[in-house]
């Protein structure tokens, strides 16, 4: 038989896997996020914004897929816990930058590392190898450049 032809895992659609996975990770990982104080999108802007020099709001909702109302929500809850600091850019006063504050800099090497130990329990029933597989392969499948779409053939 084709490998295309070949029925997945007890012939239960991928998509209804993957979700299944998704939903059981995101789960895990909020439950280890929580004595933080953040959540995964919180996670996502102190790491974004940890990679070098201040952002501003506009080039840190890009770089994270965010649109800018979303931002901007994100980081008055990330300031009020003082986890990040706003400021005007001084060379042009319509942006604002953002930056980690010290408290956030804790806070995201704490939460990197309950997310990391939360991502390791999930793949615990998986060997080594396997997990380095699946890994790989989900990485490979959302790459840029990665088709979207392939030719289904029924």
């Amino acid at each position: 038989m084709p490998r295309d032809e070949q029925p997945l895992a007890a012939d239960v659609p991928l998509v209804h896997l993957l979700h299944a996975a998704h939903t059981r990770l995101t789960r895990a990982s909020a439950e280890a996020l929580a004595p933080h104080g953040v959540d995964g999108h919180d996670l996502a802007v102190l790491a974004a914004l940890a990679d070098g020099a201040p952002l501003s709001q506009a080039q840190t909702a890009r770089r994270l897929g965010l649109d800018r109302t979303t931002m901007a929500a994100l980081l008055d809850g990330l300031e009020d816990h003082g986890l990040v600091r706003r400021r005007r850019c001084t060379e042009d006063r319509r942006r604002n930058l953002v930056e980690l504050t010290p408290g956030g800099q804790e806070c995201l090497r704490r939460a990197r590392r309950a997310h990391r130990a939360a991502e390791r329990r999930f793949l615990a029933p998986l060997d080594d190898e396997t997990a380095t597989t699946l890994v790989r392969a989900l990485r490979t499948l959302t790459a840029d450049g990665a088709p979207a779409s392939a030719p289904v053939t029924e």
